[in-house]
């Protein structure tokens, strides 16, 4: 409704614009704040004041009395307020919120047609996923599922990194070390077992004798030359433990949930030999130059200080190199394609973007989104490579663990009295413990780093998961009360109380706001959104008692289909976060 609302605004805005005689390019659509009466309002007045020769109210004034609604459906009149034109629903628009928002696929936009593929997390299999990197899945989830709301279809990719050094060490490691050689794993997964391989390959590079490990490099110097040559017995040594690591991130981003619908290996485009075709190309490229036996690109013409090395002087071909042919094959398969990066990788992407332009390719069809770290409250590293930091596996525990102990608090006598079984505790802890994880990092602008804390996380009262994901269990239990006794009835006539209706406004803007996270690659817009519409909720619950004996018969069928219309839109905007709406809590 908001979608089809803000259509009418912007045409009735127009057209009373070219009857004035004033040019209709900005038409300063916006929401008006949350005390004005209004659903959308124009500060076009601002821009027009220089030419009208009047002041802002005065050109409000004039615009608000030759806007023409009379043909709307969803716009039942524009008046000025100061120096803006405030635009009011009609009972129509407030009717058909209450309908649609009945179903399941309420929020999702029309099929736009496109393919985008988002690529994330791509973190490299050589080792247990840490929380250093926690933003990545959790960010690039929640936008793959924001665009698919918004009428994409959507393919989610994990990028392998199965060919840099990295892999040649650890395969020569697996193949070299011992059972006896390596401490106990922390947990019984694969990526815990192999990740020892890694860890004590490169605690022996670093300490072990001159000769040893000279003959050491030799061979992971051959096992890279192997890949980059496809070599297929190579490619198979490095497979297993590729494989293997990565069958053990996969379980852990699937407690996310972070799932991927492809699992795209770099030596993909070895094999393929697209990466020496890219090596080609490049040389013949003005912009390429050979130094020292390295092949690289003057960068200047994009304002690049950093020339990009894509052929070393041993003729083997670099993890940006194979990511340029990576992105060639995006280009060939989708129509857009958006890669989700730590902030610590935007010269990485703005040299990549530089390479496939000379290449030839649109790169407007390649955006990022570049987010800050996640910190734990005592700044622990976080480094794969020496074994340190905090595994993501370690806080989803404690993530459900002190989420048990918050809801058998709040259940208290529900749980002894058998109200609810120690089996419902343990799902509702899991829900809310890693939805608490989920919102609280997806809830903040991918731009700002983030402190994790517990106490902030798991709020029932605060900006959290908890506090919304209770508001769809009040409106679950309300639905299981009424059950049998009161049918919810479409008529939204009846409900004119200010409560209602803002609630009613608020289910309108969901398709909205979708669209805007779409479009500005922002999920967060949604985060904010499940919360203030928690609050819109929750001040209805308060004001306008639905199954009260003294409520009005038909007034009660109508807020019980509105407490519905809310249930859904609260578990499809939590959805769109990939976070669990639990019935009950």
């Amino acid at each position: 409704m908001f979608i089809a609302f803000r259509r009418e605004v912007e045409a009735a805005v127009e057209a009373a614009l070219d009857d004035l005689g004033y040019p209709t390019g900005d038409l300063g659509i916006e929401e008006p704040p949350a005390d004005v009466l209004a659903v959308l309002a124009s500060s076009v007045a601002y821009r027009l004041a220089g030419e009208a020769g009047a002041p802002p109210p005065q050109v409000a004034g004039e615009l608000a009395d030759a806007v023409d609604v009379t043909d709307a459906k969803y716009v039942a009149e524009a008046r000025s307020q100061g120096p803006y034109v405030n635009f009011r629903p009609s009972d129509a628009y407030f009717a058909d919120t209450l309908v649609e928002a009945q179903a399941d696929d309420w929020g999702h936009l029309a099929d736009t047609g496109e393919s985008v593929v988002v690529e994330h997390t791509s973190a490299n299999p050589t080792g247990p996923v840490h929380v250093g990197r926690a933003r990545n899945p959790i960010l690039g989830d929640a936008l793959a599922r924001v665009l698919e709301y918004a009428g994409n279809d959507v393919t989610r990719e994990y990028y392998v990194n199965d060919a840099g050094r990295q892999m040649a060490v650890f395969t020569w490691a697996y193949e070299t070390f011992d059972e006896a050689d390596l401490p106990e794993p922390e947990r019984e997964k694969p990526d815990y077992d192999l990740v020892r391989y890694y860890r004590k390959g490169n605690e022996f590079l670093e300490e072990g004798p001159d000769e040893e490990v000279e003959a050491a490099e030799a061979e992971i110097a051959a096992i890279i030359e192997g890949l980059d040559e496809g070599d297929e017995a190579t490619y198979e040594r490095v497979e297993e433990v590729v494989d293997t690591v990565l069958g053990g991130m996969q379980d852990t981003l699937g407690r996310l949930p972070a799932e991927f619908d492809e699992f795209v290996k770099e030596t993909r485009f070895l094999r393929d030999d697209s990466t020496h075709e890219v090596v080609d190309r490049l040389k013949e490229s003005e912009h390429a130059y050979e130094e020292e036996g390295a092949w690289q690109l003057d960068l200047d013409d994009w304002d690049i200080e950093q020339s990009f090395v894509f052929l070393r002087s041993d003729d083997t071909t670099l993890y940006t190199t194979r990511d340029l042919a990576h992105h060639e094959w995006k280009f060939d398969e989708f129509d857009r394609a958006v890669t989700v990066l730590g902030e610590d990788q935007e010269l990485h992407a703005n040299k990549l973007n530089a390479a496939l332009d000379i290449l030839g390719n649109d790169t407007d069809r390649l955006e990022e989104l570049f987010y800050a770290w996640v910190n734990l409250p005592g700044g622990e590293s976080m480094s794969t490579r020496e074994g340190t930091g905090v595994d993501m596996d370690d806080l989803l525990d404690e993530a459900v663990s002190r989420a048990e102990d918050a809801v058998r608090s709040r259940l208290g006598d529900r749980v002894r009295d058998d109200d609810l079984t120690d089996e419902d505790v343990e799902r509702i802890a899991e829900q809310v413990g890693i939805g608490a994880v989920r919102y609280d990092v997806v809830a903040k602008q991918p731009t700002k780093a983030i402190t994790f804390d517990w106490d902030d996380a798991l709020d029932f009262e605060g900006q959290s998961a908890p506090f919304v994901q209770y508001a769809h269990a009040r409106a679950c239990g309300i639905l299981g009360e009424a059950a049998g006794d009161v049918e919810p009835r479409l008529d939204a006539d009846v409900l004119t109380d200010d409560a209602e209706r803002a609630l009613l406004a608020s289910i309108a803007r969901f398709p909205l706001v979708v669209e805007a996270a779409a479009e500005d690659l922002e999920p967060h817009q949604v985060a904010t959104y499940t919360r203030e519409f928690a609050d819109d909720f929750n001040a209805f619950y308060r004001e306008c008692p639905v199954l009260a004996d003294d409520v009005d018969e038909d007034v009660q069928a109508a807020r019980l289909a509105l407490v519905d219309a809310a249930r859904q839109t609260l578990a499809n905007a939590l959805d769109a976060l990939g976070i669990d709406a639990p019935e009950s809590m």
